[in-house]
């Protein structure tokens, strides 16, 4: 199999017998055509479609030394600052395909996490885990798998750690000599209903106490004792209207409230159980490869916002306005500096184990997401001053197929005559759905961690004092300085530690 079709991939997931999915109250078993599921199964499509299109699959694939076969670049394990680079492209390109997030990004970057993870284990003499991460990977990269990656936690209060209150986070709740049985819930995990399989980390680092809630394993998601709530999201009813004003199907994504009600996990699927020291590590691994990747998708979907911008402003004759020219020019400075900082934390890439492990480069992939916050809401506050009002406040599709209504609302909502009345509302739509959506705007504050996570690891990857020594070398309150070998003074031992000792602080 290896390569599959988007259409092999969609058939695979039609019919669930195990897992409980619930979308508003209801019961559903055919996430492939309820309308609030839908658009995520054909953004997942899009992720193989791409492999196979003329114009993305030399970034859509990879070739995987596990298996000694051309496999989807969303299984890949980065071998080479180059294949990071290729990751950001590759998400940057299928935004330009979906117009919305397309969803398999957080399992991929599990995968590469548990990889790094395990491997760095193994090298300290722990060597299981790395061996059954290695099989399982095997297997999804010859089947072609849909992955979810779930980390967040409930976390219930936060003043308080997970054995203080242990309903607030996943943990162990009983270990065998075939398994281990989990109970609690991961929040707000993407995709999660047109995945196959779920890969689950530790939220957070824990303390020795915190040992049981120390696990990283994967289980397919029609897994009995699964239940899925996928939750609401800013504008969903208009999935509801399933009309054809909104353009290509793909729209909006979903997350979703993911309980495991004691499920057991067989033991070949577990790669780490109560080693509370790594679990600090691998979040801190984790985090950099996703806030690496917002580069390529949030970029992806400013493009979009630009153009729709730009072609409004063409619909009502402003395009060549000189304030509107200035709006443009920053939007276009804005995304790009977005994308340069992904490409940046992928090209200055850090190795961290002998037979390949590629990091990506922790204060660029943290100043990549930190410009995420940001940007997308000023991206979005410049092409809703060039759209106008209407943005918020366009008639439905249904008034516009309304025959009575019509020729008023085309007659009034007019602008340059080279365009149709609908296509402004086609155009208007579009900046709504992509502009005000959670993948644009929610998800760029708070995916892959809110803006404070980003500061304080920041905040812990600078070497101020080394900064510091240079400032008092040049003032020459201090005579003599010994140089570092690279010019960044991020460059701290921080990256030195997780590659030479398995992370241990």
């Amino acid at each position: 199999m290896v390569l599959r079709t988007g259409e092999e991939y969609v058939n695979a997931i039609r019919h669930r017998n195990k897992v409980e999915i619930y979308v508003m109250g209801k019961e559903v078993k055919d996430v492939t055509e309820h309308p609030f599921l839908k658009p995520s199964v054909l953004a997942f499509k899009a992720t193989y479609d791409a492999a196979h299109e003329e114009d993305s699959k030399s970034l859509g694939r990879a070739w995987s030394s596990f298996i000694n076969e051309e496999v989807n670049r969303f299984t890949h394990i980065h071998r080479s600052p180059e294949d990071l680079a290729a990751k950001v492209k590759l998400l940057r390109k299928i935004s330009h395909k979906t117009g919305a997030c397309f969803q398999r990004c957080v399992g991929w970057d599990a995968l590469n996490t548990i990889y790094v993870t395990s491997r760095l284990m193994a090298e300290k003499g722990k060597k299981e885990y790395y061996e059954r991460f290695v099989e399982y990977l095997k297997y999804v990269q010859k089947n072609d798998i849909a992955l979810a990656g779930a980390m967040t936690d409930v976390k219930g209060v936060r003043t308080l750690r997970p054995n203080e209150q242990p309903h607030a986070y996943l943990r162990v709740t009983q270990v065998t000599k075939d398994g281990i049985y989990v109970s609690g819930a991961k929040a707000n995990i993407t995709g999660i209903a047109a995945s196959e399989e779920i890969i689950v980390m530790p939220t957070r680092a824990m303390g020795e106490k915190d040992k049981d809630f120390a696990v990283a394993f994967s289980i397919p998601l029609d897994t009995e004792s699964i239940k899925v709530i996928i939750g609401r999201q800013v504008n969903d009813g208009r999935r509801l209207e399933e009309g054809e004003i909104d353009g290509l199907p793909y729209r909006t994504n979903h997350e979703g409230l993911v309980i495991f009600d004691n499920v057991f996990v067989p033991m070949e699927r577990v790669f780490m159980l109560g080693d509370w020291q790594m679990s600090g590590i691998l979040v801190e691994i984790f985090s950099s490869y996703h806030r690496q990747g917002y580069g390529g998708c949030k970029s992806g979907l400013g493009d979009v916002i630009i153009g729709a911008a730009y072609n409004l402003a063409k619909q009502i004759g402003v395009e060549k306005a000189p304030h509107i020219q200035n709006k443009l020019n920053e939007m276009v400075l804005l995304n790009e500096n977005m994308y340069g900082s992904g490409i940046a934390a992928s090209l200055d890439a850090v190795k961290l184990c002998e037979d390949g492990c590629w990091w990506v480069n922790p204060m660029f992939a943290n100043v990549t997401k930190q410009l995420v916050t940001r940007f997308p809401y000023e991206i979005t506050k410049f092409s809703t001053d060039i759209a106008g009002g209407i943005i918020g406040t366009a008639p439905s599709e249904w008034d516009l197929k309304n025959p009575k209504l019509k020729p008023y609302i085309e007659k009034y909502l007019q602008g340059m005559m080279d365009y149709s009345t609908e296509d402004r509302l086609r155009m208007v739509r579009l900046l709504e759905n992509i502009g005000f959506s959670v993948a644009f705007l929610i998800e760029s504050v708070h995916g892959a961690g809110s803006p404070e996570a980003q500061r304080i690891a920041i905040n812990r990857v600078y070497d101020y004092e080394y900064a510091e020594k240079i400032a008092k070398y040049l003032s020459q309150t201090e005579k003599r300085i010994e140089f570092k070998e690279n010019a960044e003074p991020w460059r701290s031992t921080d990256t030195e530690k997780l590659a030479n000792n398995g992370g241990q602080k």
